[in-house]
């Protein structure tokens, strides 16, 4: 008789934003009538940038013609994108990647979860917490978190970094040694950062140690600060410990379309053996890569036109940051985040736990925000909203929560 993956039997629940889609879609079959403003999921609101539009129409005509028609793309992705990778994300901030060190994927997502296919089972990951909860629940699917504690909310074989609002909501170097660490700046959730000087601390520590960095830098396009790193590579020895994750949803608007990059360097190695040789193979194995039309797409982001565009859509998302930063903290609230990251991370009123206040605000106000516990233990008592949606709903939702 077959066999299932019963790490999969471990999971506690379901995947946080499918229990929130759940409780939304129960309280609108209610109450049909309700205006329910969503600022819980990270989902961009504002339409591709015309550039990359046009780009794109270009590029299905290409495909509707025999002599410019593309089928599969190249294992590691089209030249022409990691090219412009290359030369915009890191060769402008000093940092000293090669086109073959760039793999095009579907998106930050996928290759979070994918990453762990080329480590061993008996890694000990350590995370931030609270956490993006994909990095902790694909672990568990393949088996390299240990057992669940319902009480506790903990995995017993995963090193938990307390993000609290004693250190900042960043990380300290734990004192059990990891052997993958997780780290994502700007953070989602709490919209922290740090600055070079302390990402160069956990640089060290890896190198140190022996350990590998997997960082998630989703959100760099909205670092407003100038002591904040863009890219783990302009740190010293990271190439030697780290993996950088990158997606072109947050800073393009490419939810919908799916394109994102790992940047695997070729000093990156567990022994004798190159972690670009194995994900280079992984790669080529488990993916067809991302559709030629979106990586023309993707490759219109970096012209001087697309630019432009694309910085004028995250600055309409951080100006709904301020709007929300500002009206809450003018009401009373406790916020931090909004700054370099589109989300406001907000203290719960009244001891009020995580979910109880997701459901006060979703049945008083009918906004939709994301519970703080859901994305780890040291959440409780906070609640996440985002900038992603329209100003003219922003200032709404900002106005109603006042009422309460």
């Amino acid at each position: 008789m077959f066999k299932i993956n019963d790490n999969y039997l471990k999971l506690p629940g379901s995947y946080l934003f499918s229990t929130i889609g759940k409780k939304v879609a129960a309280f609108t079959a209610a109450n049909p009538d309700k205006k329910i403003i969503r600022l819980g999921i990270g989902d961009v609101t504002l339409p591709l940038a015309p550039k990359i539009i046009e780009t794109m129409h270009d590029a299905v005509d290409e495909m509707g013609n025999a002599a410019t028609f593309k089928g599969y793309a190249p294992d590691l992705g089209y030249e022409f994108l990691r090219q412009a990778i290359v030369d915009n994300d890191f060769k402008a901030r000093g940092a000293d990647i090669s086109i073959d060190e760039v793999f095009i994927s579907d998106g930050a997502k996928s290759d979070s979860g994918n990453i762990g296919d080329i480590f061993a089972q008996d890694n000990k990951i350590a995370v931030c917490d609270p956490v993006y909860p994909v990095y902790v629940d694909t672990n568990a699917m393949s088996g390299r978190t240990g057992v669940y504690d319902e009480l506790t909310q903990k995995w017993s074989n995963v090193i938990y970094m307390p993000c609290t609002a004693d250190n900042n909501f960043a990380p300290e170097i734990p004192t059990e040694t990891p052997d993958i660490i997780y780290l994502c700046f700007p953070n989602n959730p709490t919209g922290s950062t740090i600055n070079k000087a302390e990402l160069q601390k956990w640089v060290d520590y890896a190198l140190k140690v022996g350990a590998v960095i997997i960082y998630d830098a989703a959100y760099e396009a909205y670092i407003s600060e100038e002591d904040v790193p863009h890219t783990i590579y302009e740190c010293n020895g990271a190439k030697a410990c780290a993996i950088e994750l990158r997606s072109f949803s947050k800073n393009a608007g490419f939810t919908g379309t799916r394109l994102g990059y790992a940047v695997v360097p070729k000093e990156l190695k567990c022994g004798d053996v190159s972690l670009n040789s194995l994900w280079a193979r992984r790669h080529g194995t488990k993916f067809n890569g991302a559709p030629y039309i979106i990586q023309k797409a993707g490759a219109a982001v970096y012209t001087e036109e697309g630019k432009k565009q694309t910085k004028e859509m995250v600055a309409y998302y951080m100006n709904n940051a301020k709007l929300i930063r500002e009206g809450l903290a003018s009401a009373g609230y406790t916020v931090s985040g909004g700054v370099n990251a589109p989300y406001i991370w907000l203290k719960t009123p009244d001891n009020m736990t995580s979910w109880e206040f997701f459901d006060y605000l979703l049945e008083k106000v009918n906004i939709v925000g994301t519970p703080g516990s859901g994305f780890g233990p040291s959440g409780e008592g906070y609640f996440r909203l985002t900038a992603f949606g329209s100003y003219e709903n922003t200032l709404e939702a900002i106005e109603r929560i006042k009422t309460l």
